[in-house]
């Protein structure tokens, strides 16, 4: 894609600094790159022409489609609901396993997609019945700006806003946020491992997103956090358990954990799929460091698929995949057994999800 200020996609970004002679630094996530004109940051979709930053996909989706809350994975906020699902090219990892590489990999002179305005995001959403608003698929940091005008509107109609997200946006962009974003689901890889981030992933360090965290806390934003688990290369226990405790502390103990099966993909082809004993694992220490909602994904049908009380350990959301099979939960997202009231956001939104596979 050549540079033009006459494209609609291509608007001025927010979150830079002039340094002189030119050069700029982008304050949107923790990278902070230092670009010089002609240039491009590390996500490939921001660019320095003449001493200004600029955003090339504003609006420019390559997604835009209905999704059960569920595959975000949100378990716990709004369950059963649609999400309207967006996404442009560009990421600001380079994670060598991606399953959405397509997009997220698309930088450069490679970026595509279909250009829309805010209001027809809106609209779309609407007419496909849908409760809210996800950034997701690629980065969501990548396309703030479109996002933030989305999440305008989004609220304006009634709707939540979500994002899935790698956790790296800067801490002052996340304030901007503010209250018209609703909830996130934070993805860790191989639970925060650093040398794991720095070999896989292309960055250095994965610390920052602690501090992310802690910032969409004070914003009031529902969090739920994921942590991809690699066979051999980003399986250690004690990542895991470590994460999970920071979790607990800084986050609350019945902050859903998504512990996330592998598959080979992308330039990654030659380790297999986590094996399912490997997530059993993980989930036990993960609950052993004090948190009450464990959950395996990419294993539809397992039984850490599905919600238990804290209290009493009796079974008050069945789940197989994205789909909500059984919904046992009183008034208030009280359990039936013994009055417990679990920690859920939003309403029961019954079994939409099935509308939208």
């Amino acid at each position: 894609m050549k540079f033009s200020l006459d494209l609609p996609w291509v608007r001025e970004a927010d979150f830079w600094e002039p340094l002189g002679d030119g050069r700029v630094r982008c304050n949107l996530c923790h990278r902070r790159c230092i670009i010089v004109p002609g240039a491009y940051g590390a996500c490939g979709v921001r660019y320095n022409h003449e001493g200004r930053l600029y955003t090339l996909v504003y609006g420019l989706l390559t997604a835009a489609n209905p999704d059960p809350i569920e595959k975000k994975p949100l378990m716990h906020f709004n369950p059963g609901a649609c999400a309207f699902s967006i996404s442009t090219a560009g990421c600001n990892f380079y994670c060598r396993f991606c399953q959405n590489w397509v997009l997220s990999q698309s930088r450069r002179d490679g970026a595509f997609g279909k250009p829309y305005e805010p209001r027809e995001v809106i609209e779309e959403a609407l007419g496909n019945g849908c409760d809210g608003i996800s950034y997701t698929y690629n980065e969501p940091t990548i396309f703030y700006e479109f996002m933030y005008d989305v999440a305008r509107l989004a609220k304006e109609k009634g709707l939540f806003n979500t994002m899935v997200t790698n956790g790296y946006m800067t801490p002052e962009a996340i304030r901007k946020l503010g209250k018209l974003m609703d909830a996130a689901t934070v993805d860790f890889k191989a639970s925060g491992n650093k040398e794991f981030y720095r070999r896989y992933m292309g960055v250095l360090d994965p610390s920052p997103i602690y501090e992310s965290l802690l910032e969409m806390k004070r914003q009031g934003w529902w969090i739920e956090v994921t942590s991809l688990i690699v066979p051999g290369v980003g399986d250690r226990i004690e990542d895991t358990a470590g994460l999970a405790k920071w979790i607990a502390e800084n986050l609350g103990e019945e902050t859903p954990f998504h512990l996330l099966r592998f598959h080979p993909d992308y330039l990654v082809q030659d380790i297999p799929p986590t094996p399912v004993k490997t997530l059993e694992r993980h989930a036990e220490a993960a609950r052993e460091a004090g948190l009450k909602h464990v959950y395996i994904g990419n294993v539809w049908g397992h039984p850490l698929e599905n919600t238990y009380c804290p209290r009493c350990g009796s079974l008050v959301v069945e789940r197989n995949g994205f789909y909500i099979i059984d919904w046992r939960l009183g008034e208030d997202f009280k359990c039936p057994k013994c009055g417990y009231r679990l920690n859920f956001a939003g309403r029961f939104h019954g079994n939409k999800g099935y509308m939208y596979w």
